[in-house]
């Protein structure tokens, strides 16, 4: 029994619905109440980080009272009436949806929309001209208004980025540009040209703005459901109203609103963000790579305000060298630019600039010291054992000793496939002192002095070309000039001198006998101590 009843009840109710007119918005009751609507994201949008962007905080000035305003409500009839004294194409009817909304913007949100405002007198030139461009009715510039609250860098929930909130195969449709360095969703030039585009596009279907502006929101797929729900005859936005998603049901009453508030704030109060001074822009198009820092450093500007004003690069990097791309600057900074690019590039060019081409490293370090005399430049690389090779071969092709790769790697011999370390030694005469190095005029230049360089050849592999040192006389006093002379010193190639440990000796000993250094017999023999034994043969030259 109880099954038929509610049986029953429910065709009387489909019977009741299927007589009754569709909705429109001269039948909604003001009094109507939608708990399941959801409004747009923008409306939480949090306006004390607002106040961190760079335009509001360099351009803006806010009314330091506006908090301490209070608000001004309107009866419902005056909104009624001054809703129809806008010039607008778009239809702008009352309801108690649009009333929430306008309570909304007018009281909780005041901060919002004076943020808003001040932000408008930059964006608003900017959304008209794409409009205008596509002869579009210019109130549409309100829609970033609740699609990002006029943040550039806005993302929401789903995805959807830039002013005008494009979710990315959109915006890729619309033509676009989106990859890890370009963002074309957040360039406001380039997104309010496609959006005017895609709004033409949704108003040749429909036919109607309440429902362009709706299917903006949530795709013609969602609109095109609701008016096969619907029913047959001629539909707008508040006779499908029941059938689209929470959100879309809160979007044209949002809009709605949004030009309200942004043409009546005077009204209710609210002080809008007055501009201290005006910026001018220009925009060149840039054909090579560049970083914003480069140019913040030459031209001298703050990198935060080529940021606000070219938010499409992710990365603060241009990539002029794929394209020419666009860069926006204050007029003033446009010629300078143009003047300065050359040095832009250049500007830290290795720390911005991407390598075309790098070769692997092959394991080698370079360390170079200094003995006072001499730069010492030592160089650690490793060889991999090739078939036939014996520590003799490889000791010849890096023109080091034998004992010199046993020390460094503690073996005897070497096997196929074995990796081994080979360190070379490098002393160069140091440039500073080559000339306070030169014998003076009254000494003699020796044999000795002539082969002391010969003397720093090592068996770690020392190659040493050593530059013939040249001696100039200077002309002795009351005597007639003479030519000045050149004492040039050949530099003679000798054989490695050995000799062989005593019982008793110790470097000191032997360093001391053969007129050298402990710390060269060190190198000369690749030791690592002091350590020697009896009948070892240790190389002294």
């Amino acid at each position: 029994m109880l099954k038929k009843t509610i049986i029953t009840l429910m065709m009387s109710a489909a019977c009741l619905l299927s007589q009754a007119e569709p909705l429109s918005v001269l039948k909604l009751d003001r009094s109507l109440q939608d708990s399941t609507v959801i409004y747009p994201e923008s409306v939480e949008t949090n306006t004390n980080k607002m106040m961190h962007n760079w335009y509001l905080s360099t351009y803006a000035q806010l009314d330091s009272l506006a908090d301490y305003r209070e608000s001004v409500s309107a009866p419902d009839e005056v909104i009624v009436e001054r809703l129809g004294k806008l010039p607008y194409v778009i239809e702008m009817p009352f309801n108690s949806l649009v009333r929430g909304v306008i309570n909304m913007y007018t009281q909780r949100k005041r901060s919002l929309v004076e943020n808003m405002l001040g932000m408008s007198h930059y964006y608003n030139p900017i959304f008209e001209a794409a409009l205008e461009k596509e002869q579009m009715p210019l109130e549409l510039k309100y829609l970033p208004v609740i699609e990002s609250a006029l943040n550039p860098d806005a993302v929401s929930r789903a995805g959807a980025t830039g002013l005008w909130q494009f979710m990315t195969p959109t915006a890729r449709g619309l033509g676009l540009e989106i990859n890890s360095v370009v963002d074309e969703r957040r360039d406001p030039v380039k997104s309010s040209e496609m959006a005017a585009k895609y709004l033409k596009q949704l108003y040749e279907i429909y036919n109607d703005w309440s429902l362009a502006i709706a299917a903006y929101n949530c795709g013609p797929g969602n609109v095109n459901k609701a008016l096969r729900r619907a029913g047959e005859g001629k539909k707008d936005f508040w006779d499908i109203y029941p059938f689209l998603p929470a959100e879309t049901r809160g979007y044209v009453p949002c809009f709605i609103g949004a030009c309200y508030v942004m043409n009546y704030h005077n009204e209710h109060n609210i002080a809008p963000a007055l501009t201290k001074k005006p910026i001018i822009t220009d925009t060149i198009h840039v054909n090579k790579r560049v970083h914003f820092k480069q140019i913040a450093d030459v031209l001298q500007i703050p990198v935060e305000e080529i940021r606000a004003l070219n938010p499409q690069y992710r990365q603060d990097i241009i990539p002029g060298n794929i394209r020419p791309y666009s860069l926006v600057l204050p007029s003033q900074q446009v010629y300078a630019y143009l003047m300065s690019e050359d040095s832009i590039v250049s500007h830290d060019a290795t720390l911005y600039n991407r390598r075309s081409r790098v070769e692997p490293s092959d394991g080698s370090q370079i360390s170079v010291t200094s003995d006072g005399k001499y730069m010492i430049t030592e160089k650690t690389q490793y060889h991999k054992v090739q078939r036939g090779e014996t520590l003799s071969s490889i000791a010849r092709k890096y023109g080091v000793t034998v004992s010199s790769l046993r020390n460094a790697n503690g073996i005897r011999s070497v096997r196929r496939g074995q990796t081994i370390k080979v360190v070379t030694v490098q002393r160069t005469l140091r440039e500073d002192i080559e000339e306070t190095s030169k014998p003076d005029e009254n000494e003699s230049v020796t044999a000795d002095d002539a082969n002391s360089a010969d003397s720093l050849n090592d068996g770690a592999g020392i190659t040493v070309d050593p530059a013939a040192e040249e001696v100039e006389e200077k002309p002795q006093p009351k005597a007639e000039p003479q030519k000045k002379q050149k004492i040039k010193t050949e530099s003679k190639q000798s054989g490695p001198v050995y000799v062989k440990v005593r019982r008793g000796d110790s470097l000191s000993k032997i360093a001391k006998r053969n007129h050298t250094t402990v710390s060269k017999l060190r190198q000369l023999n690749g030791l690592k101590n002091d350590n020697i034994q009896a009948g070892q043969s240790l190389r002294v030259k």
